[in-house]
């Protein structure tokens, strides 16, 4: 078994030295006689397989969570220090936390009423909204009206509202809802269609691109990256490990 698996080897990585060239040299029972020890190692032992994807995938996303890493720092002014980004809790707080959601993900909406309490509860935590509109058009509305709504002083009643909102958005949903809020709609719709607006969302969009947020919620606490939905209990430790340094 042990010489099978050394000559198993020795024919991959002649294959995988092989250039054009020696794929030429090669004669076709040379190269008949390579691939029969291949493909009986691999029907014989197809865990190598799975190895080698496992390793595959490991190295790729140890590559991606570098360049993530990397993004962050790169844009730590544009995700913290943003002034067009909406900001909840106290302005000067020693610890910022940033989330990117979509006003029809329910994971967002799940993790609505913690983010709410978090903030409560701490009293030097900064939070900053990032808009990700990545849901459809419903979406882009959504995100279009609330930041529009800082316009008339009225984001957190906008995204509250959004929020707090259960089943699917349309337009027509998005400017009752702003009635709601208190908002006058016709002035909302003007402002939703400013570049300032447009550019916030356009700004966000490629900073989770760059970041490798493809999904929401998307969390930053410090240089952490937190994909998904989390509980409270865990904010507060992630807060707490960004507070120590």
């Amino acid at each position: 078994m042990f010489r099978f698996r050394v000559t198993a080897f020795a024919a991959l990585a002649l294959l995988a030295a092989a250039g054009p060239a020696a794929a030429q040299a090669m004669d076709d029972a040379q190269r008949r006689a390579i691939e029969s020890v291949v493909r009986d190692y691999l029907v014989k032992n197809p865990e190598v397989i799975l190895e080698a994807i496992q390793s595959l995938q490991a190295r790729e996303r140890e590559q991606s969570d570098q360049q993530a890493k990397q993004a962050l720092v790169a844009n730590r002014q544009k995700l913290f220090e943003n002034p067009d980004s909406p900001v909840l809790g106290n302005p000067k707080g020693d610890v910022t936390v940033v989330e990117f959601f979509d006003y029809q993900c329910g994971y967002c909406k799940a993790v609505h009423n913690d983010v709410q309490r978090l903030v409560k509860d701490d009293g030097k935590l900064r939070f900053v909204f990032k808009e990700f509109p990545i849901l459809g058009p419903a979406s882009v509305t959504a995100s279009k009206a609330a930041l529009a709504a800082r316009g008339q002083g009225k984001y957190m009643e906008m995204h509250d509202a959004l929020m707090t909102h259960r089943g699917q958005l349309d337009d027509d949903t998005v400017y009752r809802l702003a009635r709601s809020a208190g908002l006058d709609v016709d002035r909302l719709k003007k402002d939703m269609e400013s570049p300032d607006v447009l550019k916030v969302i356009a700004t966000n969009q490629a900073l989770a691109e760059q970041l490798g947020i493809r999904g929401t919620p998307g969390f930053i606490f410090g240089d952490t990256i937190v994909p998904g939905a989390i509980k409270l209990d865990e904010m507060k430790k992630l807060v707490a490990t960004v507070r120590k340094g």
